[in-house]
């Protein structure tokens, strides 16, 4: 571990793997683990406490658990009651919320907001400026791109807090928003601006404001050969676990 920086405050009970390195100004606070090989970046706050910890004096704070080999980039600021898997890396300036579970490889880019109670799954990718809704359910491999937003009240201002729920392998492309309690299927385009107010089936591209149905996503071509683009693990494969292995080689082995 290297701590010899400025301004470094540790909490009680924090449990650091092997190789960790901490920048200036950071802030860990109790009951907080982080795994082997993880950079937590200058000016950023780990295990922040919930807002009882400045009313109730017997408050104490839940396990936050960052995995193996993690990159949080400068003035991250990640709550208590926080669990994210191993290679999650965040941006600047991101915000997460408490209760809030991140499976493996996981990215969160510069200036995102989740505000907690949210689950993503293995390879879910955001990129900047996403604002995830409390309650929302992310499968696998789901890419979010700058400027979505997730809302999780149907008639605010309510007591009803659910957000919408994305499966596995879906792109949600820049500027969308996704209204409360929608079901996104499979293998979905979410095209740019749209405004999904409804239900959406597998293997579909929605459009527009509201969005609508455009096309079944097998349907689009690739612009870079002769075959069809979607679905996309057959085109794309930087930073995915079927890299030089082929997605349907690294299916089978994945089912034994």
């Amino acid at each position: 571990m290297k701590f010899n920086r400025k301004n470094i405050t540790i909490g009680e009970n924090v449990k650091f793997g092997k190789n960790i390195r901490i920048g200036d100004n950071s802030t860990i606070y109790d009951n907080v683990k982080i795994g082997d090989d993880s950079v937590i970046c200058n000016d950023c706050v780990i295990g922040e406490p919930l807002s009882e910890y400045y009313t109730d004096i017997n408050y104490k704070n839940q396990r936050t658990t960052i995995g193996n080999n993690a990159f949080i980039r400068s003035h991250s600021l990640i709550y208590a009651q926080v669990e994210a898997g191993n290679h999650f890396s965040t941006g600047h300036r991101v915000t997460i919320r408490e209760d809030t579970l991140f499976g493996d490889n996981c990215r969160v880019g510069t200036l995102s907001d989740i505000q907690g109670k949210v689950s993503f799954g293995n390879y879910c990718w955001l990129h900047s400026n996403v604002h995830i809704g409390q309650n929302s359910t992310i499968g696998d491999f789901v890419f979010i791109y700058p400027y979505v937003v997730f809302t999780n009240d149907p008639h605010p201002p309510s007591n009803v807090c659910t957000g919408p729920t994305i499966g596995d392998y879906t792109q949600i492309a820049v500027g969308s928003i996704l209204l409360p309690g929608i079901q996104v299927g499979e293998n979905c385009l979410i095209g740019a601006n749209a405004v999904v107010t409804s239900d959406i089936e597998d293997y579909s591209v929605v459009i527009g404001n509201p969005a609508k149905y455009k096309c079944d996503i097998r349907d689009i071509p690739s612009q870079e050969n002769n075959t069809m683009h979607y679905p996309w693990m057959h085109n794309f494969s930087r930073g995915m676990p079927w890299e030089n292995v082929g997605y349907d080689n690294w299916l089978k082995n994945q089912h034994g």
